[in-house]
């Protein structure tokens, strides 16, 4: 900015000279200003004091300040809605949004990290490496396959795998890699106290039997028939088709029955299938009590409502069926991955098979001390 060569405080001056009869062209000539220079100050300063000339100076200087702060905020609204595509809730985005600023709109460091809520030191100092890189990334492996599974079955699996590790840490790794399961809704709850279920003592005790329906990719229905042992937790089958009448229930629990024998106890809904005249052949031929819930309570055979609540969960809504032979052979990998390999916490993290080998070996070794 040019310097002038007369402070305001000269200026009034020579204009009190003009005012005491000296003519402007020799003060022009004393001074050497043009006519031009000195008519435009005596349009500023004409009739003014040396104190409302510094007023005046003031003034100037802080409008000068306030339109720079307006339009330095008018600039920081406007960057701030093109750097906000979420809110910047963690310092590595706050870090990015400075980075942008800086880029972009040649921001000072300062006031960019003033715009994005973080202190320069934080931003100089970096984000601190991250530990656990092998176990993060076989978190991700397991949580990528196992997509409906949470912290909590990911620990058991990694344990198994030969981590050591609590599961606060685990929990804490698994938030910061974004891993959490949505929920798939809410439900209505149940009021009110109600009586526990009674849990079988061995394995064939009793059996709970329910259907499931999905759809093929041709919107073409099919059905799952589903039978747990309610000890052990074990999916015994899970039989897929169009089309399952009660002659067709009853043969395939034969099938099952001839690997492990029948059971004490069937425990089912009032379906028509289930109601059917062979399946009362079907108890009376082979001495198995049938046991039907009460209407429109499906907690009364909670056992399978849950296991189906699991096969939905991991296995229906997550797969397309092309057709019945593809859904056959998905459910069944399941079935056997469900039986071998995913924990259950409610059997303290074994799977269904481990749990009924263990309760067998309880059973021999009760046997051989009596």
């Amino acid at each position: 900015m040019k310097r002038n060569r007369f402070s305001e405080e000269q200026i009034i001056g020579i204009l009190k000279e003009h005012q005491a009869g000296l003519s402007a062209r020799d003060l022009c000539r004393k001074y050497g200003v043009s006519d031009a220079t000195f008519y435009k100050w005596r349009s500023k300063y004409g009739g003014m004091e040396v104190s409302e000339a510094k007023r005046l100076k003031a003034l100037e200087a802080e409008n000068a300040k306030l339109k720079k702060m307006l339009a330095e905020q008018m600039l920081d609204v406007a960057t701030l809605k093109e750097m906000l595509g979420k809110k910047l809730l963690k310092p590595g985005s706050r870090r990015r949004a400075v980075d942008w600023a800086m880029t972009e709109k040649n921001y000072s460091q300062r006031r960019a990290c003033a715009l994005a809520g973080i202190d320069p030191r934080v931003y100089r100092r970096g984000p601190a490496q991250r530990e656990d890189k092998p176990l993060r990334v076989r978190l991700r492996e397991l949580s990528a396959k196992r997509r409906r599974f949470g912290y909590r079955r990911l620990h058991i699996l990694l344990k198994r795998e030969g981590w050591k590790l609590n599961w606060k840490k685990l929990y804490r790794i698994y938030r910061e890699e974004g891993l959490s399961v949505r929920k798939q809704g809410s439900r209505k709850r149940a009021i009110g106290t109600r009586s526990p279920m009674a849990i079988p003592r061995g394995i064939n005790q009793r059996w709970s039997l329910d259907f499931v329906s999905d759809a093929l990719m041709d919107s073409r229905r099919f059905r799952i028939l589903c039978v747990i042992d309610d000890f052990s937790r074990e999916c015994l089958a899970t039989v897929v088709d169009t089309s399952l009448s009660g002659h067709r229930v009853g043969r395939e629990l034969d099938r099952v029955a001839q690997m492990r024998g029948y059971p004490c106890m069937v425990v089912s809904d009032n379906g028509s299938e289930l109601t059917s005249n062979a399946i009362l052949k079907w108890q009376e031929e082979n001495k198995v009590e049938w046991h039907y819930i009460a209407p429109g309570k499906p907690m009364q055979n909670g056992f399978v409502e849950s296991f189906n609540g699991r096969l939905r969960d991991e296995c229906l809504n997550e797969h397309l069926f092309e057709n019945l032979s593809h859904a056959r052979s998905l459910i069944e990998q399941w079935r056997n991955d469900y039986n071998h390999q995913r924990p259950h916490t409610s059997l303290n993290g074994l799977t269904p098979w481990e749990y009924h080998k263990r309760s067998q070996q309880d059973q021999n070794q009760n046997r051989a001390n009596l």
